[in-house]
């Protein structure tokens, strides 16, 4: 029995031994286990202005472009332009051979020259009295549908030398040189730049929100990166029950011509403006059951705070309550934190770096 109570004593005192030793886990006052603080990052609220922004994408078109379709038959004489030269409007583009419309012209020329002159001398012997006014009539008649013959032959000899309808540029040639083309067939492609335009189609919900006269902030990958600044020019007054969408027409002016039609762009339309606002960066929200809120540190300890939002643009979100200018919000670590945690703030972000944050939150998306 005693060797028993010996061995408990033992017992008792390797385990208030080992307790005595240093280890991996502390208590609090309370007996619970206390975890290590977590390692986060934090900044501060950032002011400035921010916008309301509809984003959305479409091609580049060109606002005027038409084919040059042959008005008479005739073979290819003369090509005067080239693929990617300037035109202007009413400027020959090229001539076809027209020397059996110039002989009509020559033939209903002097038909015409002749019924003059026995007009005119039948003029007079109707002021005589010598010629009814029924004959006199008949030959008026004669003599008018004789000059408009004239006048036709005249023009589909003009018809020989092809004109540009729009002034722009020469984007297609269809002809060769010694070709044959008929009526109706396809001779060039003139294309206008300006402007360029591109044609949105907007949800119906956004329809108050956009007018004409709104800057719109353009981006193509094609152009490296460089930003486009142009316009809302027409808003259509009606729905396409079909779509749900209204148009919303952007004019593009490019004197330099670095744009071309079918480029593909990224379009936002600026349609409100907050000034000074209070803004952090997008990725420091936490959405949770509907509600959401940011964690600020007060005292290294991480505090759970609602928060309300507006405006969010380019990885910075406006925050129109719940905070101050000088919380410290948690950037990053933020996500599955506690509330009431205890935090160790590894590095503040400081707010040169509050971009940077909020570009790579873009990118993440």
């Amino acid at each position: 029995m005693r060797r028993h109570r010996i061995g408990w004593a033992a017992l008792g005192a390797v385990w208030l031994l080992a307790a005595c030793q240093p280890g991996e886990h502390t208590e609090n006052g309370d007996g619970e286990e206390e975890s290590p603080p977590v390692p986060v990052e934090t900044s501060t609220p950032v002011r400035g202005d921010i916008y309301a922004v509809y984003s959305g994408t479409a091609p580049i078109e060109a606002f005027a472009e038409a084919d040059v379709i042959a008005k008479v038959e005739g073979e290819i004489r003369e090509v005067l332009v080239e693929e990617g030269d300037d035109v202007e409007k009413d400027q020959i583009l090229a001539r076809l051979d027209g020397a059996r419309l110039r002989l009509e012209l020559n033939e209903s020329q002097a038909r015409l020259r002749k019924l003059q002159s026995d007009f005119q001398r039948n003029k007079e012997l109707k002021d005589k009295g010598l010629l009814s006014e029924g004959d006199f009539e008949n030959i008026q008649y004669e003599l008018e549908a004789l000059q408009a013959a004239h006048n036709l032959a005249s023009l589909e000899l003009d018809y020989t030398q092809i004109r540009a309808p729009i002034g722009g540029v020469v984007s297609e040639r269809y002809i060769k040189l010694g070709n044959t083309i008929k009526v109706g067939d396809p001779i060039f492609r003139v294309t206008s730049f300006e402007p360029l335009v591109a044609y949105l189609h907007v949800p119906e919900r956004e329809y108050r929100q956009l007018a004409s006269g709104q800057p719109v902030a353009i981006d193509i990958d094609a152009l490296g990166g460089e930003r486009i600044i142009a316009e809302v020019t027409r808003v259509s007054p009606i729905v396409e029950p079909g779509t749900g969408t209204f148009k919303v027409t952007i004019e593009i002016g490019d004197p330099k011509r670095r744009i071309k039609p079918g480029m593909f762009a990224r379009m936002s339309i600026v349609y409100d403006r907050h000034a000074n606002a209070l803004q952090i960066p997008r990725s420091a929200i936490v959405e949770e059951l509907g509600s959401t809120s940011v964690f600020v540190v007060e005292d290294d300890i991480a505090i759970r705070r609602p928060v309300e939002t507006g405006f969010s643009q380019e990885g910075m979100i406006e925050i129109t309550a719940g905070l101050d200018d000088n919380d410290q919000i948690i950037v990053v670590g933020q996500v599955g934190l506690k509330p009431d945690a205890r935090v160790n703030i590894i590095n503040e972000v400081n707010e040169a770096d509050v971009e940077t944050i909020a570009d790579g939150a873009d990118g993440d998306e």
